[in-house]
């Protein structure tokens, strides 16, 4: 066993086959509180839920050949990247001892997690010599049960493939060939992806690529497999692929693999949650602090929708200052209420007034809510990020619920200016709001809570102001 080590990653690499049976992630302890505790995105030791990656070249099994079975050796047991150095080599050897040889090699760079794997074959035979390069992920799986007070359940896990189009994300329990592209394509990836972390098989972007899917119980094969190549008596061949194993690190991931930041799966609202992401990203960097960024990137988010903000609020507090006159017809009209329901009608119009006009702006910030919740579920630049206090990480929930707590109170008082709905009964539902809402999002992230209180109390402070104005209008109106 050869026993490689960088700044972020620890791995175990057998000699049979060159295969790495450990990968453990240096940088990413498995819960905040326990840092000895690393993530192991590989341990094919571990038989509750074994995982390893396989590569090699496959002479079509007609003779000795340096697939995952056959036995390499390498000129020392330990390799280590040095303080000064920017990158690792580790070369393996085999030959079949009839002419056939084959240096394997891994290289590692400071700070990556991308590792670049590369087979120099060369036929020194009479012969020609036809092989072909391949890599599998082996893995075990355990379907996962949803639930809403661990919003962590929700983010896929499993395999996936990219064919220079589209991802597929494939379903293990139905397995169907249709999944996998129907022929070879040049410029994709095959990934193991779970909940911050992925790893990933991305070929020579130039080579078109067979993707294989096998199940067996609680384990499956993902592989992926080069075309066939002549080697020529006396000549050589080389076969390069590239192997990420780590967080998913949308930077690193880009530059890894054509759309390889994909595997940070923000789901139908990608559109959306990317460029959302980039701008947390971009402020993050000059802030230093996640949750700092998030108020900061609300405030922006806020003021785009500013002007709409605008007119709704204008159009709510209109509907404020008409409480009485509404109260009014409710009274005369209180057994007529089609005869009610005309008669508002003709008073929302002749004051210019849309009732509705308060929903608009939620409507078209759901969209955004909801991928502000794709990027702190899925983005594992958040994870463990701390904010202030007792909030150690962004990416779960409050451990101690105060920020629902806060946002229930913010939410009640925004209820509290505006107009009550003229219905009694979506009055009491409205009322109620608040409270269902601090259950729903006391499980969510920390940061989309932050995001919430944050955008409710700009509200707030934006309503406050339009209705000053409106009243002073309204009293200059009269007088």
């Amino acid at each position: 066993m050869i026993h490689v080590t960088t700044d972020v990653l620890d791995l175990a690499i057998s000699t049979r086959g060159a295969e790495i049976r450990q990968a453990i992630l240096l940088k990413y302890p498995v819960h905040k509180d326990a840092p000895t505790d690393l993530m192991r995105l590989i341990d094919a030791d571990n038989s509750a839920a074994p995982a390893d990656f396989q590569w090699g070249l496959t002479a079509g099994g007609s003779a000795p050949e340096p697939n995952q079975r056959a036995l390499f050796t390498a000129s020392a047991e330990r390799y280590q990247l040095l303080d000064g150095q920017d990158s690792l080599t580790v070369p393996l050897t085999w030959t079949d001892g009839i002419g056939h040889s084959v240096t394997r090699t891994f290289t590692l760079t400071r700070g990556h997690y991308a590792i670049a794997l590369a087979d120099h074959a060369v036929n020194d035979t009479a012969e020609s010599w036809k092989l072909r390069s391949y890599a599998q992920i082996v893995h075990h799986w355990q379907k996962a049960d949803r639930s809403m007070f661990d919003p962590s359940t929700y983010a896929f896990r499993g395999p996936a493939v990219y064919n220079g189009h589209k991802v597929q994300k494939l379903d293990l329990e139905k397995v169907d060939p249709d999944q996998l592209p129907k022929q070879a394509t040049a410029g994709g990836w095959a990934a193991v992806m779970q909940h911050h972390f992925v790893v990933a098989m991305v070929p020579a972007a130039e080579v078109a690529t067979d993707y294989a899917l096998k199940v067996q119980d609680k384990n499956f094969q993902l592989t992926t497999s080069s075309p066939w190549t002549q080697i020529a008596p006396g000549q050589g061949a080389d076969f390069k692929e590239t192997l990420f194993i780590g967080p998913k690190l949308q930077n690193q991931l880009a530059a890894a693999g054509p759309k390889l930041e994909y595997t940070a799966d923000y789901g139908r609202l990608t559109i959306i949650a990317q460029p959302l992401f980039s701008l947390l990203s971009f402020i993050q960097r000059f802030v230093g602090n996640w949750g700092l960024t998030i108020i900061i990137v609300t405030i922006l988010i806020k003021l785009a929708f500013y002007p709409l903000a605008q007119a709704s609020g204008r159009s709510m507090a209109k509907m404020r200052t008409l409480a009485p006159r509404m109260k009014a017809l409710q009274e005369r009209y209180k057994d007529d209420r089609e005869q009610l329901g005309k008669q508002m009608m003709e008073l929302y119009k002749r004051e210019k007034v849309n009732p509705l006009a308060g929903c608009l702006p939620v409507l078209l910030q759901m969209p955004v809510f909801i991928s502000f919740y794709w990027v702190l579920l899925e983005s594992v630049e958040m994870r463990h990020a701390p904010f202030l206090f007792w909030l150690h990480d962004m990416s779960s929930k409050d451990p101690y619920y105060i920020l629902p707590a806060i946002m229930g109170v913010a939410m009640f008082g925004q209820y509290k200016m505006n107009p009550a709905p003229p219905d009694p009964m979506q009055a009491k539902v409205f009322a109620f709001m608040p409270l269902v809402m601090t259950v729903m999002m006391a499980s969510l992230p920390a940061g989309l809570v932050l995001y919430w209180i944050t955008n409710t109390g700009l509200s707030i402070l934006q309503q406050w102001r339009i209705n000053k104005l409106v009243d002073a209008e309204s009293q200059t109106s009269r007088a």
